[in-house]
């Protein structure tokens, strides 16, 4: 049997039924630096509590699903060696063995659903790698989507991925992808990709809508929420794109693969662009983070 841990922040919004927003805790461990990814972990949960919610931010202590951890499990999982990352696949062996692991996008999913929390704030989720024709690399976090019930605002899938396909995939399997504000899919880094998200929504009040009728109608996978990167941190689109390839080159040759591939890129194209781009990465988080929070309270509300 699982335990899930609440902290009493958490536990106190749930029992008066008040708006919370979901938090992975890959980011913190395997996403950036320390002590940047302390900071940047205070600073989601302080933008949501600033934007009328409560932050619930998820991991794996010792086997225990944690909803909200506290102070010394943030510290924790932001400096130890020894924070496993895990997807679905890995969350039984992680629980049974009473081990300690970070959430990706597609564990934090499970986990919020089951602590009852329609709302997720990430930065960008994974999808389908360049070369899947030959590697079958394709992110956990898309299959998630496909059965999970839990809304998910993001700054579209990460940039280093194949964007068409990623999009292709989650049409396939009947996943609402919308750009807020925006007809354009935003591509992490930068605000447009050149490829047309289906819908457009333009308000939280209307985002929260659809998510109650598809809750009415009983259809039960996510919907994703793409928003853009804020214009003052987007990269131009050409300069990212160079980036992304030379990075890509690089990890070919040192033949990196599998769960080393999003970190290894993601730091080298730091490397690439003299740390711009991890800036960039802190600020459509923190982005992120405001959306799903107004999204959260005016689902609260219908």
């Amino acid at each position: 049997m699982y335990n899930i841990i609440y902290s009493k922040e958490v536990k106190y919004a749930i029992d008066n039924n008040l708006p919370i927003v979901a938090l992975e805790s890959t980011i913190i461990s395997h996403g950036m630096p320390y002590p940047t990814n302390l900071e940047v972990a205070k600073k989601c949960e302080e933008t949501v509590r600033n934007n009328g919610a409560i932050p619930a931010t998820i991991a794996i202590i010792n086997g225990d699903l944690v909803v909200g951890v506290d102070e010394e499990q943030l510290e924790y999982l932001a400096t130890s060696k020894d924070i496993l990352k895990v997807s679905r696949r890995d969350m039984a062996y992680v629980v049974a063995n009473k081990l300690s692991g970070a959430t990706t996008v597609a564990a934090t999913m499970i986990i919020a659903k089951l602590a009852g929390i329609d709302v997720f704030a990430t930065g960008g989720i994974g999808g389908v790698h360049r070369g899947v024709e030959e590697t079958w690399d394709i992110s956990a976090d898309l299959e998630e989507l496909a059965i999970t019930d839990v809304c998910v605002v993001c700054a579209g899938a990460k940039a280093i991925l194949d964007l068409p396909k990623t999009l292709e995939y989650l049409e396939t399997k009947g996943v609402l992808v919308v750009g807020y504000n925006t007809n354009d899919l935003p591509a992490f880094f930068t605000r447009n990709s050149g490829i047309e998200v289906p819908i457009r929504i333009n308000t939280p009040l209307e985002i929260a809508k659809v998510i109650k009728a598809k809750k009415d109608l009983k259809i039960n996978n996510g919907i994703l929420i793409t928003n853009p990167i804020e214009e003052k941190y987007s990269f131009d689109k050409v300069e990212m794109d160079n980036a992304i390839q030379s990075a890509l080159v690089e990890m070919n040759n040192l033949k990196i693969t599998g769960k080393k591939v999003t970190p290894y890129l993601l730091s080298k194209i730091n490397e690439i662009t003299k740390g711009q781009s991890l800036e960039s990465n802190k600020h459509l988080v923190y982005n992120n983070c405001k959306l799903a929070a107004l999204i959260s309270k005016e689902l609260k509300k219908l």
